[in-house]
């Protein structure tokens, strides 16, 4: 029997088996998740989800979903493609009972140059394959040397992600349905400096822009209307990574913010990013929105012994969700070990059996083991006492009552979003978001600017405990009615129950909406492979 049937044979088999053990099937989500390592092109590093702070866009929300993560820029020479298998999707629940209302689709495909057999060169009278992405410099004007292309296809689901009725998303100019995802940014000669590479992005759209301008069909009428941007940024995430898993390896009291702490501060990522009228969002809710993405896999990947570009496996079986992330970190420091894998198989609605994660969290309890000598605070246990920890479960799982709780209240981790709120024009947003008294900041959805690293630590050790002032009733004074309190007790018991709540916790690493741009999509160019 030749190599390729059985190789056929074998991959009908294994779909087979998968349809009967898919129960057993579990994956990760995220870097913080062991499994997850194995499949870093459907990793999720981080989630966004506000209001439009573009001038024009109030009426739209902004959904970003990086992936891969650590990418050095000069990563050659294959870079950092989707997977053409998987399927990434960003889900919005609008009724509040933790399961998906929309769901927003991407899946890729890949080609070679060379109307699909890629480029070849004259060696001595043989045409002979060459082995690189790009044969020459690319540009808006001519991108004849690229040896690789990427296509994406949009499809917005309404109901179950599964199961529900299906749209195709297309271009608002030209009706198409196919969009073209750019090449990263290998370096300054072959495509030039960072505005050339931004131009060559607007050219692959029909919109002049570097993102396309897509109808979301199935949307209502007014509010179809939207923009769909995909490919490398630079990492939007700023964090002292090492030294943080390092045992939290500096003073959080007495660092500096300064970006030689933020390790990431050289890294790109892929970015999935869409602006979608609240008005499609929203449905027949309140307002508030939850949302999460996702990356699944068919549930198996048969190797292909003999293989070839198009074919180097064959994969069969259900879809199998293998990446998860709402709110930030909430794997890395919340969800403990044994239960890693299980989070990020899960979906929200599932998120009861985590419960005792968020209502009596570990990280605090380490945070006081490595740094509280009894000196700093005068007391014994600087970690916060108010269990079941009602702060964290507002933060968290169930949103903040005034602010981002949706019609129906189901406790579940993902990000939630008042889509009432006004946005915080570009300029005057506080990084520190609701523990500043910006309304419109994370916890209330998540901005690229929100530094979220520091907020989580703050949050952790009792910063909600403590009367924070936001104007919740948007009468443009602050009294004690728009104190947000969310331990349950007065402001007298806030000391004895989060002692260190009001310390100024910080990783060092710089997060605010100056590093990013003011527009869709936000985040900003890649850096470059390599520059001349």
């Amino acid at each position: 029997m030749s190599t390729s049937k059985r190789f056929v044979r074998l991959s009908l088999a294994a779909v087979l088996v998968s349809s009967c053990f898919a129960s057993l099937s579990y994956a990760s989500s995220h870097r913080e998740a062991p499994r997850i390592t194995a499949t870093p092109k459907v990793d999720a590093t981080d989630f966004y989800i506000f209001n439009s702070y573009e001038a024009g866009r109030e009426d739209y929300v902004t959904l970003v979903a990086n992936y891969m993560p650590l990418q050095d820029a000069y990563g050659g020479p294959n870079y950092f493609a989707f997977d053409p298998n998987a399927l990434y999707e960003i889900h919005v629940d609008n009724d509040g009972d933790a399961e998906e209302d929309l769901t927003f689709q991407f899946q890729f495909a890949q080609a070679l140059g060379s109307s699909g057999e890629g480029i070849a060169l004259d060696i001595a009278g043989v045409s002979v394959p060459v082995p690189l992405k790009a044969v020459g410099p690319l540009s808006a004007a001519d991108t004849s040397a690229a040896n690789f292309a990427e296509t994406y296809n949009v499809t917005l689901v309404q109901g179950d992600r599964r199961t529900g009725v299906k749209n195709t998303v297309t271009l608002t100019q030209g009706g198409g349905a196919e969009l073209q995802k750019p090449f990263d940014y290998v370096g300054e000669n072959t495509f030039g400096d960072a505005t050339q590479y931004e131009a060559y992005l607007a050219s692959l759209t029909a919109s002049g822009e570097i993102y396309n301008d897509v109808t979301f069909t199935g949307c209502p009428a007014n509010a179809a209307e939207g923009r769909v941007f995909v490919g490398q940024r630079k990492d939007s995430f700023a964090v002292n990574l090492g030294s943080i898993f390092d045992l939290v390896n500096f003073d959080p009291l007495n660092i500096t913010d300064d970006v030689s702490n933020d390790q990431l501060a050289d890294k790109n990522v892929s970015t999935i990013a869409i602006e979608v009228h609240k008005d499609c969002l929203t449905g027949n809710g309140n307002g508030v929105i939850g949302a999460w993405t996702a990356a699944s896999l068919p549930q198996v990947s048969v190797i292909n012994p003999t293989a070839t570009f198009a074919d180097p496996a064959v994969q069969g079986g259900a879809w199998t969700q293998v990446s998860r992330l709402s709110n930030p970190l909430v794997n890395e420091v919340v969800i403990g070990l044994p239960d890693k894998d299980l989070f990020n198989s899960s979906e929200p609605a599932q998120d009861g059996q985590f419960a005792n994660y968020v209502t009596n969290p570990t990280l605090p309890a380490i945070l006081n083991l490595l740094f509280n000598s009894g000196q700093e605070f005068g007391v014994a246990d600087i970690a916060p006492q108010n269990f079941p920890r009602q702060d964290l479960i507002a933060a968290f799982l169930t949103g903040v009552a005034g602010v981002n709780q949706l019609m129906t209240v189901t406790p579940s981790e993902m990000l939630r979003l008042n889509t009432g709120v006004p946005a915080t024009a570009s300029g005057s947003q506080a990084n520190l978001g609701i523990a500043a008294g910006d309304l419109a900041g994370f916890p209330n959805g998540r901005r690229p600017g929100d530094d979220v690293v520091d907020i989580a630590l703050r949050a952790m050790m009792g910063a909600f405990c403590h009367a924070i002032p936001v104007d919740l009733n948007g009468d443009e004074t602050l009294d004690d009615q728009d104190n947000l309190l969310l331990c349950g007790t007065t402001p007298e018991d806030s000391s004895a129950q989060a002692p260190a709540g009001t310390a100024g916790f910080l990783d060092g690493a710089p997060q605010n909406e100056g590093q990013f741009m003011a527009s869709f999509p936000y985040l900003t160019t890649p850096i470059a492979g390599a520059s001349n």
